[in-house]
């Protein structure tokens, strides 16, 4: 009787977000796997023309293939030196010194900025005429730069721009470096190691589960890069279509043209991808992360 109470209790608390779910994700979901193989605008009743969406994504579409390129330059530089920053970032202020506080708290403010607001700080520090980026470069006599208005410049621009919220990472990091057992560092002492053995024998290991989960949740995030370069280019994804990432094409596809039965396949072959590498990333990369055992 009790069993049965306690199964009735679980089910009237999970309802609510199983609800949520089938409602609002899975549901949705499923309809845009219906939508990828049909012509939908939006209005009307979908047509159903089976692998043709897909079929014009890969054969005919060069800016399917000019947003993937772009996303994959993004990812490939922006995600391992967010990586690395924020962690190095998480490793100087977490030493025990004076108003440590006040430094963590500074570092960790930018993050909870709406990204419309910073995308707007970053497109006047980064304009070319009038903002601090060539002013700071002029004075030191250095040669200046178009920035976001340059095809060479505007995707290193936003890997710049993106290294701005690495303050949310970096609590993270930070949370687990504290977690690190002092008693090792003691015993490595005793041992005679270096400041570098220290760091990279006890601390990058004890904390690989959550370098990894940054890992992750990094990619991931950068796959879907949007709003940044929708703001600084005025949603055009210019100049020349070189800030024009995938998710960006997939919104002008589905909501700007209306075509959202081809706007539902980008998406889904989107998903695709952070799928199969979300796997290989556990299969080959999650073998070398440390998990402390219980015993």
């Amino acid at each position: 009787m009790l069993s049965k109470n306690r199964t009735k209790l679980f089910y009237m608390f999970t309802f609510p977000w199983i609800a949520g779910f089938l409602l609002l994700t899975a549901g949705p979901m499923l309809y845009s796997l219906y939508l990828s193989f049909t012509d939908s605008t939006g209005f009307g009743s979908p047509q159903w023309i089976g692998l043709e969406n897909y079929r014009k994504m890969f054969a005919e579409d060069p800016l399917f293939w000019k947003s993937m390129g772009n996303t994959l330059f993004y990812t490939l530089l922006s995600v391992p030196l967010s990586l690395v920053t924020g962690y190095l970032l998480a490793v100087l202020l977490n030493a025990k010194v004076r108003f440590i506080g006040i430094f963590r708290t500074i570092f960790y403010l930018p993050s909870i900025v709406p990204t419309v607001a910073t995308s707007l700080l970053w497109t006047l520090i980064f304009q070319p005429n009038f903002g601090i980026a060539n002013a700071i470069l002029d004075f030191f006599g250095l040669p200046t730069s178009m920035w976001l208005l340059s095809e060479q410049m505007v995707k290193p621009t936003l890997i710049i721009m993106s290294l701005w919220g690495i303050g949310g990472g970096m609590v993270i990091y930070l949370a687990s470096l504290q977690e690190v057992p002092v008693s090792l560092y003691e015993a490595a002492e005793l041992d005679g190691a270096s400041t570098w053995h220290k760091f990279w024998n006890i601390t990058v290991p004890i904390t690989s589960p959550v370098i990894f989960f940054q890992l992750i949740m990094g990619l991931i995030g950068s796959l879907q890069v949007f709003t940044q370069a929708y703001v600084v280019s005025s949603g055009t994804g210019g100049p020349n279509y070189q800030s024009m990432f995938y998710v960006f094409y997939l919104y002008q596809q589905g909501f700007r043209f209306f075509n959202q039965g081809y706007g539902s396949a980008l998406a889904w072959v989107l998903f695709v991808i952070v799928l199969v590498l979300t796997v290989f990333i556990f299969k080959f990369v999650g073998k070398q992360v440390y998990y402390e055992s219980g015993d």
